[in-house]
C-alpha cells in the first residue's frame, strides 16, 4: 500500500519498496536530511536550495546539469545512505543491524564491540534505490550516477572510529571500539568543498559505450585531445550555472527579488551580490518581547517588556 502511494517511483523503486518498505521510510528521511543540509550550506547565496524536493523527495530536482545539480544529487544521495544505515543500527530495518564483519583483532589494547555502521548495506540499498530512476543513459544520466556515488561514499571515508575504556576507577585497561557516522553537518561542509572543486565534464563515447570525461584540452596544435576521466570523488557537471538573478520556470530558478540581504557585508549574503545591481529596499521594524525574566517565589514569571527596532533590507 506505501509503495502504490508514492508518485514519480519507477518500476525498480516500487519494486524495491515492496521487498522492503521500512528500509523506503528510512531512505525518504535521509532525503529530507539532504535537502535540510543543502538550504543551510547555500544559505547565503543566490540559489539558495530552497524550491528542491518541494513536490516530491524521490524526483529529479534540477532541470539544468550545473554544479548545483551535482550538489544536490551528492547530498541526498548522502542522506538516503546516512539514514538507511543510521536505521540498521537502530534495529528499525529487518533486513539489516549492526556490521559484524570487524572480527579481527588490532595489535593495541582494544577489541571490536559495540553496534558498528553498517554503512555497506546502507550504500548498497541507496544504489539501487537511488540509480534506479536513472534510465536515459545520456550524459545527464552518467553525470547523476557519478554524483549519487560521490555522495554515499563520501559516508563510508568520514566514518569514525568510538571507543569506550573499561577498567577499575576509570582505568583505560582495554577499551571496546565500533565505527560510527559522523555528524551529518560534517558531510554537508566536505560536499561544498567539493562543489568548489567540482570539474566540468563532457560525454564521450568509447568501446564500452558512452562515459564521462573531463572538458578537452589541446596542448599542441597537432597533438590529439587528451580524455581523462574525473576522480571517483569529485563532483561533475556539464552545464555552467546560471546566475540565479531572475526567475525562470524553465531553468528551476526563484530569482532573488525579495530576499534578505546584508548591506554593510561582502560575502555571498550581500546587497551589492545577492541583489544583482537591482538595489535594495529598506524596511523599519519595531517589535516588542518580554526581556529581562525573573522568577518569583512562589509561583511567578515577572518580565519587563523591552522595545527593539531595526532595518531590514530586501532585494528589489
Amino acid at each position: 500500500m506505501l509503495c502504490g502511494r508514492i508518485p514519480g517511483l519507477t518500476l525498480g523503486q516500487r519494486q524495491l519498496c515492496s521487498e522492503m518498505p521500512d528500509a523506503l521510510i528510512a531512505l525518504g528521511e535521509g532525503q529530507q536530511r539532504g535537502a535540510h543540509e543543502c538550504q543551510h550550506q547555500f544559505r547565503g547565496h543566490r540559489w539558495n536550495c530552497s524550491e528542491v524536493w518541494q513536490r516530491n523527495v524521490f524526483a529529479h530536482v534540477i532541470p539544468i546539469a550545473s554544479r548545483e545539480a551535482a550538489y544536490t544529487y551528492a547530498i541526498a544521495s548522502a542522506g538516503a545512505a546516512y539514514a538507511v544505515t543510521a536505521a540498521c543500527a537502530s534495529g528499525n530495518i529487518s533486513m539489516c543491524g549492526c556490521d559484524v564483519r570487524h572480527k579481527t583483532a588490532p595489535p593495541e589494547p582494544w577489541k571490536w564491540g559495540g553496534c558498528s555502521a553498517d554503512v555497506e548495506f546502507g550504500m548498497r540499498y541507496t544504489r539501487k534505490f537511488t540509480d534506479a530512476r536513472e534510465l536515459e543513459r545520456d550524459a545527464r544520466t552518467l553525470m547523476n550516477l557519478h554524483n549519487n556515488r560521490v555522495g554515499r561514499t563520501l559516508i563510508k571515508k568520514l566514518l569514525r572510529t568510538d571507543c569506550k575504556c573499561h577498567g577499575v576507577s576509570g582505568s583505560c585497561v582495554m577499551k571496546t571500539c565500533w565505527k560510527s557516522l559522523p555528524p551529518f553537518r560534517l558531510v554537508g561542509d566536505k560536499l561544498m568543498q567539493k562543489y568548489h572543486k567540482a570539474k566540468t565534464v563532457q560525454a564521450a563515447r568509447g568501446k564500452r559505450g558512452l562515459r564521462l570525461v573531463l572538458s578537452r584540452k589541446k596542448h599542441l596544435a597537432t597533438q590529439k585531445p587528451t580524455l581523462v576521466a574525473p576522480k571517483r570523488l569529485e563532483l561533475v557537471y556539464l552545464e555552467a550555472s546560471p546566475n540565479y538573478c531572475e526567475r525562470s520556470i524553465q531553468m528551476g530558478t526563484l530569482g532573488t527579488a525579495g530576499r534578505i540581504c546584508n548591506r554593510t557585508g561582502h560575502g555571498p549574503q550581500s546587497c551589492d551580490l545577492l541583489c544583482c545591481g537591482r538595489g535594495h529596499n529598506t524596511q523599519h521594524i519595531q517589535r516588542s518581547e518580554q526581556c529581562r525574566c525573573q522568577f518569583r517565589w512562589c509561583c511567578q514569571v515577572e518580565c519587563e517588556q523591552c522595545d527593539e527596532s531595526y532595518e531590514e533590507f530586501t532585494c528589489k
